[in-house]
């Protein structure tokens, strides 16, 4: 009898990689987390595609950029016509459960409890499901950070992780035997940082390492960077301390929630396939910011990825692999363990060769960071911001299409990126490698933004042109869709073919 074809996906909010033992810090109490990368690869430069909770997960779950799948923002869906995972998976009679924070559905924070397709309406479980569960004074309590250390804190049973927690045991214990793609989305370590006891008080004394970049005074950076940090530029920073108590607490309680799955999973589906990561990170004080927003610093974009490899996708164990990689190759590495036709719009490709040979194989040079704008529903944080970036293993290059600096950095000279190179010419071949790559990506992902105003850049010689690149945003059709037809042949558009734009004479 073959084994079957069984993959438990694991998400929280607002994980950096290094909250996490496994990634070098050891003061992380994340036993959990630390067991799995063990038992099989830790990815150590994996990076969100927008770090902000619906952008980034909208590429997760769709396999497209925020740009391309319309989630370019908070309090934005999707476009109509795309689909998540469960879409592509449901039909093939594969039970696809989401149990946690879903974030896709253009509401507020909570979602609006509205199961959608491709998944099983008995599991949907978001915030909005368990908003409606409380007692109007509960909900207050839900919200309120003081809530964990004040009158005995909370019970474990209160939170939204643990709710999430036993509907994922459920569902394992009753789809055991068949093919099942299962989320399981914690809002934690999220704000309100909530958590029982022992974690509440678990780093109560604990101060986070203070390193180089809480001294960055934001010089030759971006004017948004400046008015981001506001009158933290002014802190005394030899005295200050980053002491994120409830955070960390909950961010290992986090931990053991995914634990009491993890176990489930080895008991009845031993031979499934594990993934963990988080949406994006928080910049806790570094670079004088706070929280996440159109940047590709280290503390924000950086996010940790652990695979456990399964029956169709083995993965050797307590491997590290060292290059970068993307969100953006979930969705097509999910299709190929599951061995189901990857349409041609996806943006990504399977971490196959990485998973079951990590040590041996390179997928990508570079990929790629956004950003448009926080919230659509408020003008905080900045408002509209355009970022357009690349990131490989020792350099970054981050365009702001309306700032007037733009970002490159040497990370492997600079580990904790202090100094814009942008304008040294010492960094030209660098530099122009990584802007013709982002011209390129923006090209072959029909990015709906692009304009010669990305090209033609202070800091180097392109010249405007009005044809732009000259490149049609049509794009190859998936079998299941009507096919596009080219404008000037009225033929099917073909797989993998460049249409340039004709000039017309008028």
């Amino acid at each position: 009898m073959k084994d079957k074809r069984q993959v438990v996906f694991i998400m929280t909010d607002t994980t950096r990689w290094d909250m996490l033992g496994c990634y070098g810090n050891k003061d992380m109490k994340t036993p959990n987390l630390d067991k799995l990368a063990k038992e099989g690869v830790k990815y150590n430069k994996n990076y969100s595609t927008q770090p902000v909770c619906g952008p980034a997960r909208s590429a997760i779950f769709t396999g497209l950029y925020p740009h391309s799948n319309g989630g370019i923002t908070n309090t934005v869906s999707l476009t109509d016509g795309v689909k998540t995972i469960g879409e592509y998976l449901s039909p093939n009679n594969i039970s696809c459960a989401y149990i946690g924070k879903w974030h896709l559905d253009g509401g507020d924070y909570f979602g609006n409890g509205i199961c959608p397709k491709g998944y099983d309406k008995d599991y949907w479980y978001d915030m909005r499901c368990y908003i409606n569960e409380l007692s109007d004074n509960e909900k207050l309590i839900s919200r309120k950070e003081e809530s964990s250390l004040m009158d005995g804190g909370i019970d474990e049973e209160f939170t939204f992780a643990h709710r999430v927690s036993d509907k994922a045991l459920d569902y394992i214990d009753k789809h055991s035997d068949d093919d099942i793609f299962l989320c399981v989305s914690y809002d934690e370590p999220h704000q309100p940082y909530l958590c029982p006891e022992p974690y509440a008080s678990m780093y109560k004394d604990y101060e986070f390492p203070k390193t180089s970049n809480y001294y960055d005074t934001l010089e030759n950076k971006p004017l948004y960077q400046k008015l981001w940090a506001g009158d933290t530029l002014k802190e005394d920073k030899d005295n200050l301390k980053i002491k994120p108590q409830l955070f960390l607490g909950c961010n290992s309680f986090a931990d053991y929630e995914i634990g009491r799955v993890i176990e489930k999973v080895k008991e009845k589906i031993p031979n499934a396939m594990i993934i963990f990561t988080s949406d994006h990170g928080e910049a806790l004080g570094a670079h004088s910011l706070n929280l996440k927003g159109a940047s590709i610093y280290e503390e924000i974009s950086h996010v940790p990825l652990i695979i456990k490899g399964g029956s169709y996708m083995k993965s050797p164990k307590n491997k590290e692999y060292k290059h970068v990689t993307s969100h953006i190759d979930l969705v097509p590495t999910l299709l190929d363990y599951y061995n189901i036709y990857t349409p041609p719009v996806l943006a990504g490709k399977s971490m196959r060769a990485i998973i079951e040979n990590p040590e041996n194989n390179k997928l990508r040079d570079t990929v790629f960071c956004e950003f448009h704008r926080y919230e659509i529903d408020h003008d905080g944080f900045g408002g509209i911001q355009f970022m357009r970036s690349a990131i490989c293993d020792n350099m970054k290059l981050a365009i702001h299409l309306l700032d007037n600096t733009d970002e490159l950095y040497d990370t492997k000279n600079d580990k904790y990126e202090m100094v814009n190179q942008i304008e040294n010419e010492d960094y030209y071949e660098d530099r122009k490698k990584m802007h013709h790559d982002i011209i390129k990506w923006m090209n072959d992902t029909r990015d709906p933004y692009r304009g010669y105003q990305w090209k033609c850049r202070y800091w180097n010689d392109e010249k405007p042109s009005w044809d732009c690149d000259g490149y049609t945003r049509q794009r190859p059709s998936a079998k299941d869709e009507i096919k596009q037809l080219d404008y000037d042949t009225a033929l099917e558009i073909q797989e993998n073919v460049r249409y340039k734009i004709k000039k017309q004479l008028v």
